[in-house]
């Protein structure tokens, strides 16, 4: 099996309005894995969303964008009440990994210098693959890695990551196009995300069709139907 995809509901590191018609549009197709951002939509509706993907045989992960360990922990909170199975983002902060471990949320903190919405991410790769490396020995189950978000040699990070961090890494942000699948395939890292380039169309057809040929893709290496 090759890299999973999550399917994150999101365009511009926000929750689409119409994320739970979307999903409805998709649940029959071959991703395992569902989610979205902590942002904009009200708890109760995270919380029903999530409850329906579940119970549609899916996988589910929240992804929060913070960057303080206050903001990050409410995060937390809020993937744990409403039921996930993933808290993608945050930094990583003892307190996070407690809560999550505590509650049985797995964990996948950012790491390097991340800042905005859409995220951008700074710093060094070998200081990045030892705080990787730093957050999995503390209780992190894997690793947030904004590749493409990277203002560096994306390519070049994301292979070292891959190799020299210990644990699984998911890559996060700006997956749009068969080259990118191609490395992240290739540099053997576990899960990689995909929102706002299924809503661009950047791989041909409607959303669902599109989460079809790219998990097509990461099997078997073939892109079928490709626009």
């Amino acid at each position: 099996m090759g890299p999973q995809l999550i399917v994150m509901l999101t365009h511009n590191d926000m929750t689409v309005p119409d994320a739970e018609q979307i999903f409805e549009e998709c649940r029959g197709t071959r991703a395992a894995w569902f989610g979205f951002k902590e942002k904009p939509l009200p708890r109760e509706d995270m919380a029903r969303l999530c409850a329906r993907m579940k119970a549609c045989g899916k996988k589910t992960a929240l992804e929060v964008v913070a960057y303080t360990e206050a903001e990050g922990l409410a995060g937390a909170r809020l993937a744990a009440e409403c039921g996930f199975d993933l808290l993608m983002g945050t930094m990583f902060f003892e307190k996070i990994a407690g809560f999550c471990r505590e509650a049985n949320l797995a964990y996948f903190p950012f790491v390097g210098k991340v800042t905005g919405r859409p995220s951008v991410l700074e710093g060094g790769i070998d200081g990045m693959v030892q705080e990787a490396r730093g957050c999995l020995a503390r209780g992190a189950a894997g690793i947030d890695l904004l590749g493409y978000r990277y203002t560096g040699d994306a390519d070049l990070l994301i292979r070292r990551m891959a190799a020299e961090a210990g644990g699984p890494v998911c890559i996060a942000g700006s997956v749009n196009s068969l080259e990118r699948l191609s490395l992240i395939r290739e540099a053997g890292a576990q899960f990689f995300t995909i929102g706002s380039a299924f809503f661009a169309g950047c791989f041909g057809g409607s959303v669902a069709e599109q989460i079809d040929k790219v998990c097509a893709f990461m099997e078997d290496g073939k892109m079928e139907g490709r626009a």
